[in-house]
């Protein structure tokens, strides 16, 4: 006897079914149907799209980077002034940056890139369009731009943004240049004041005739002049306004008490802490990749390798060349100038850097460590111009001597396009003699403006708070407690804090 079973389906079998007959037909479609191939638009923007973000974050890190400069230039100058005196320095590179910073954020970025026109490696963003020109001898001269004040009129751009963080690091790295020629007897508020002077107004307009379109830039278009002025990192730009800034407040603000003798003789005064000024000279080179390679603005430019070992090289043959100097000179290879000859190389090579060849950034920066060997005492003791740290001689002489050294080495490989020119930029020594005519131009124009507006801007500051320089028996006694209010080295002075007044001194003195 046969005993029929009723077999139950499960729910989950029916499902399972269901799922078959659904896929069987996909499958058999797939086997008869080819995919769609994307189309060459929107290929096009997902390429550049992932373009212009590896763009945005190559820039931004360039910038932070550069921001760590300012640790650097803190180290230096501090390392490079007196103990009593160091607390002051060091303050004075710590608030430069949120006080010129600001005075940028206000006006100065307006007036520098409000008509650089369309931010192409960043997505091409248009809105800083509206610069203010002359019009002469049929050519259009740009000044200033009118676009961004306080950020504004640009909504939330990323690319205004990013591209305004870039160049505010730039402006705060010569903004801090003064504060060591001027180191040591600078009172804190003019400090403050003439930033605001720096940030607002004496570095943009130069950068705007550089960088946001204005006059220098166009030389090139509008004469046949080369590529019009090539600043491609700020040799210039940067440097040689620190350097002439630093150069005319310190011969107004006059040399530190008995720096200089009855007949005219110049008195060492040492360094307190050389580690410090040469771990500080470390972290600049290693900031100044940022400084270099992040101008091409662009992740993207396989240049960057060539600009960044250019950088490199410049910076090591600075500190050799000043080393074998001082040590053929004196006897001694002088650790503050072996410092002093990496920085002059670097700043040496920042406008040149993407434009010439490793053996052209050699010999650059074996010119530059010279020049600044050279520089530096002729400055101190023929000129009489007392800078505690050589900025003078660092950012101005081979600041000018890096804008001239594009019109010489640069070989034509690089560049073309630049400043609305065709071809690659060209110096004297590969065929374009006009290019070093642009150079000098540039740098003529970089001395009358920044001195000018640098000397105005002082005298204004000195009127606002009663005068620059702090007295002669606070000077004696160290910057630290009668400017700040604190020691910077508080273990050293510790009877300092229960003192009175007069005693303090003179302990303070006698350290």
């Amino acid at each position: 006897m046969q005993v029929q079973r009723t077999v139950r389906r499960r729910p989950i079998d029916w499902l399972a079914c269901a799922a078959v007959l659904l896929v069987l037909p996909s499958l058999a479609l797939a086997q008869t149907t080819t995919p769609e191939p994307p189309k060459l638009d929107a290929v096009a923007k997902a390429v550049a799209d992932a373009a212009t973000a590896i763009n945005f974050v190559w820039v931004l890190v360039a910038g932070f980077l550069v921001m760590f400069m300012q640790a650097g230039f803190a180290l230096v100058e501090t390392g490079f002034t007196r103990a009593k005196n160091a607390g002051h320095t060091i303050t004075m590179n710590f608030m430069v940056y949120g006080i010129a910073m600001l005075a940028y954020w206000v006006i100065g970025f307006a007036l520098q890139a409000g008509g650089v026109g369309a931010l192409s490696t960043l997505g091409g963003y248009a809105g800083l369009s509206h610069e203010f020109t002359l019009t002469l001898f049929g050519k259009e001269f740009g000044l200033f731009g009118t676009t961004g004040f306080f950020l504004t009129g640009v909504a939330y751009n990323a690319s205004v943004f990013a591209y305004f963080l870039f160049q505010m690091v730039f402006m705060d790295t010569a903004a801090t240049i003064p504060t060591g020629a001027l180191a040591e007897r600078w009172k804190f508020a003019s400090f403050a004041v003439f930033s605001v002077f720096i940030g607002a107004l004496i570095y943009p307009v130069f950068a705007n005739w550089a960088w946001g379109g204005g006059w220098l830039s166009q030389l090139g278009k509008n004469f046949g002049l080369g590529h019009g002025y090539v600043d491609f990192a700020g040799s210039g730009v940067v440097h040689l306004t620190g350097g002439v800034m630093a150069l005319v407040t310190a011969i107004m603000l006059g040399a530190r008490r008995g720096k200089y003798n009855a007949d005219g003789s110049s008195n060492t005064i040492p360094a307190h802490n050389l580690p410090m000024a040469l771990l500080g000279t470390f972290i600049l080179a290693f900031g100044w990749f940022g400084f270099n390679a992040g101008s091409t603005l662009a992740g993207m430019d396989v240049r960057i390798a060539v600009i960044a070992v250019n950088t490199m090289l410049a910076g090591a043959m600075g500190s050799a060349a000043a080393m074998i100097y001082m040590w053929m000179r004196t006897g001694k290879p002088d650790p503050g100038m072996c410092a002093n000859g990496a920085l002059a190389g670097l700043v040496a090579i920042t406008a040149p850097c993407a434009f010439v060849t490793a053996p052209s950034a050699v010999i650059i920066g074996l010119v530059a460590g010279l020049l600044v060997s050279v520089a530096a005492p002729f400055i101190d003791q023929k000129l009489h111009i007392d800078d505690p740290v050589g900025a003078i001689a660092v950012h101005g002489v081979n600041g000018l001597f890096g804008v001239l050294a594009v019109g010489l080495f640069a070989d034509g490989t690089y560049g073309d396009g630049t400043n609305n020119v065709t071809g690659g930029v060209r110096g004297l020594f590969y065929g374009d003699g006009t290019q070093i005519i642009a150079q000098g131009i540039g740098a003529l124009s970089n001395l009358i403006w920044v001195g000018l507006s640098a000397f105005v801007a002082w005298k204004i500051t000195g009127a606002l708070v009663r005068g620059h320089r702090v007295s002669s028996s606070v000077e004696d006694e160290g910057l630290d407690i009668p400017e700040m209010g604190v020691l910077a080295y508080p273990a050293d002075h510790a009877s300092a804090a229960v003192l009175p007044e007069a005693p303090r001194r003179k302990a303070v003195e006698a350290a």
